[in-house]
């Protein structure tokens, strides 16, 4: 149980400075760049995995779970398209359907993908490379 905690602890930390990475690139793309707040959230989301993906191997998670670098790098990239969807469909939703800001949209949708990305991330870098 401890181990547990002390990793959702580091996966707390190592999300939060994604998340600073994603929210304030999002913001600069969509404020001073002037870009469409959907395509600022796609460049935003794809940077924060890439620090997301190298904070997690080396920090996070025990990824020797049998596969190959490439493997867990191709797991990794294939499940944060799924993240990225699910990103993009709640603020789709949030802030052409419901007419909620981005700004406020982002904090939920980062939440979703969050724990999706916990759970699979969790059951794929520790269980043998079975998501």
């Amino acid at each position: 149980m401890k181990k547990l905690f002390e990793q959702i602890l580091k996966f707390g930390i190592v999300g939060i400075l994604a998340f600073i990475i994603d929210y304030g690139l999002m913001v600069f793309c969509t404020e001073v760049l002037h870009i469409y707040y959907l395509w600022s959230t796609m460049i935003s989301f794809t940077v924060s995995v890439i620090f997301n993906y190298f904070a997690s191997i080396k920090w996070v998670f025990n990824v020797d779970n049998g596969k190959s670098k490439s493997a867990n790098l191709i797991f990794f990239i294939s499940f944060s398209i799924i993240g990225l969807g699910i990103n993009q469909l709640v603020m789709w939703l949030g802030v052409d359907q419901l007419h909620i800001s981005y700004l406020i949209i982002k904090l939920f949708a980062t939440a979703v993908v969050m724990v999706f990305n916990f759970v699979t991330r969790k059951l794929y870098f520790e269980n043998g490379g079975k998501a």
